[in-house]
Parts: C-alpha cells; sequence; structure tokens
C-alpha cells in the first residue's frame, strides 16, 4: 500500500474529511478509544516556534498509546547542509510518522516524496490543514450547519486562509473571504478551487459587509511568523479590520468567533471579543488534539 501524507487538504477525499471530523467529535463526546498506536513513534521536527500543534500531537499520540521524539532544526544534520531527501529517508527507518511545521511548503513536498512513512504537514507558508479541520469540527460542535450558514474569514489571506479556501471547495461549502486588497489567498489557488471545485468563493472588501448576519467569524494574525518586517505596512493595509464588538454586531446574535492562536489583542481581535460569550477559541485549541488522535490513528495504523 502506497504510503499517505497529508500535507494539504485537497490530499485527503470529502469522504475521509467527513469521517474523521465524525470520529473525532466522537472521540470527544464518548473519552473512548483504542490504544491502537502502541509501539509508534512519532518525529515532530520543527522550524518554528509552537504551543497548540506541538502539544496537541503530543498529547493526541500519547493517549493512543505511541511515542514521539520532538526535533527542533537545531537538533538535525539539515543546519548543516545535509540534503531534505536524505533526513527523510534516514527518519524513515527510525519512525513511524513525521509532522513536519517549517517555512516552506516544497519543503515539506520534498520531505514526503522521500519519506516511506506518512509525513504530516503542521504548518507551512502555505498551508495548516490539520488547524482548519478541526476548526470546521468546532463549527459543526456549536450546532452550525456548515452547508447552511454564513463563514467569514476576517483578515490576512495566510496559510489558514488557504486552508479554508481547500476545505470549502473540498466539502462544496460556501466562504467569504474579508481581506485587504493585495492580501487576499493565492490567486491560482482561487482559481483552482473555483475550476476544479466550482467553489463557492467570495471576496468581499467591507468587513461591515462581510460581517453582516454572520454565522461563524473567524480571524488569524494580521503579522505572521516570518513576516515582522511588514509589520508597520501590515497594520496600516488592515486598519478597520479588528474584530471588536461594534463590528461583530453587524453578525447573529448567535454567531461564533474563531481564531486559530496565539492572539495579537487590540490588533486582529479585541480583548471583550476574545473572552466574550461568543468567542468559542479555547474549545478551538483543545479541537485540535481530538483531530490529530484520529489524523493520526488513520494515516499511522495503515502504514
Amino acid at each position: 500500500m502506497a504510503v499517505k501524507h497529508f500535507l494539504r487538504i485537497w490530499d485527503f477525499t470529502k469522504e475521509e474529511v467527513e469521517t474523521l471530523i465524525e470520529r473525532a467529535l466522537k472521540f470527544k463526546r464518548t473519552k473512548t478509544w483504542e490504544k491502537s498506536l502502541k509501539g509508534k513513534i512519532l518525529a515532530l521536527i520543527f522550524e518554528k516556534a509552537s504551543t497548540r500543534t506541538r502539544v496537541s500531537f503530543e498529547a493526541a499520540m500519547i493517549k493512543l498509546g505511541g511515542d514521539t521524539l520532538f526535533l527542533s532544526r537545531g537538533d538535525l544534520q539539515l543546519t548543516r547542509g545535509e540534503p531534505i531527501k536524505d533526513t527523510a529517508r534516514v527518519l524513515s527507518r527510525y519512525v513511524d510518522g513525521v509532522v513536519l511545521r517549517t517555512y516552506l511548503q516544497e519543503t515539506i513536498e520534498e520531505f514526503a516524496k522521500y519519506s516511506e512513512v506518512p509525513v504530516i504537514n503542521g504548518l507551512s507558508n502555505k498551508f495548516h490543514p490539520g488547524q482548519v479541520l478541526s476548526d470546521i469540527m468546532t463549527v459543526i460542535e456549536k450546532g452550525k450547519d456548515l452547508y447552511k450558514s454564513k463563514i467569514v474569514w476576517l483578515g490576512d489571506g495566510n496559510n489558514v486562509a488557504q486552508s479554508w479556501v481547500e476545505a470549502s471547495a473540498l466539502l462544496g461549502f460556501p466562504l467569504i473571504l474579508c481581506c485587504p486588497e493585495g492580501f487576499e489567498p493565492e490567486e491560482d489557488l482561487l482559481k483552482e478551487a473555483k475550476e476544479r471545485f466550482n467553489a463557492r468563493i467570495e471576496i468581499i472588501r467591507s468587513p461591515e459587509e462581510a460581517l453582516y448576519e454572520a454565522d461563524v467569524v473567524n480571524t488569524d494574525v494580521w503579522i505572521s511568523m516570518g513576516q515582522e518586517e511588514e509589520t508597520e505596512k501590515r497594520i496600516k493595509a488592515f486598519k478597520g479590520f479588528t474584530l471588536d464588538y461594534s463590528l461583530l454586531k453587524k453578525a447573529k446574535p448567535s454567531a461564533i468567533v474563531l481564531h486559530c492562536l496565539p492572539a495579537h489583542r487590540g490588533e486582529e481581535i479585541t480583548e471583550e471579543v476574545l473572552e466574550g460569550p461568543q468567542s468559542v477559541v479555547w474549545d478551538q485549541a483543545e479541537n485540535k488534539m481530538w483531530f490529530h488522535m484520529v489524523l493520526l490513528d488513520y494515516l499511522l495504523k495503515r502504514a
């Protein structure tokens, strides 16, 4: 059987995604599962700092009976020029799966090309697939009909936004992107989503118009890791995109607020909204662990 990787949402079918989310909700609800990965080892290679992604994968693996190895870039010979393909081939002989959190999507793709064990994208400059599928799990958990809800992405068209685009296209739910001009998801990705899946994705520039009667409002930091030199430019470009209560009032009173964290209070979201009754960010953060459990079970058990 060919090794199956999870580098982007489009690596899975709609049926696979729906089944994984359903199983994750069941794991969380029943608190029962098998120690299906006993004897398995998961390597976590992180070039970027992480709290939720690292800990949720480690907790998920331990709950399933497996073990983890955490490796920063400085722990590997990559810093001394060893090719990615060599590292991938060697680690494949030691571990049963790899979570890779890095800057370039191309790094993950090359690693997966030479890996004999499943590789999972723990975040790249282009995608954050596990984050978004656990976010969708949260939307469903909170009683929202994914296909009838008005779901809005507010802010930067970053890696998380691009995984929302892939999820919208693959699963077939509508998505509104509210981004300043020049900060949308990649044009080629939007084009492929519409041509390949007939995706129902709309770009609305005005935050007030985008959030009107919204059911789900999703935002994220304006300055991602590696973009610090653009801070002044981005803060100026995103003026008016802060999710505060005056803006949130445009949405339905029953609307929920998502943020994948960490949050920069006072920039993309205010303290009162983040800590308010419509915020579900803490459940959202927890759900990464539940989704990662079913993802690891699915990929590593079959490897």
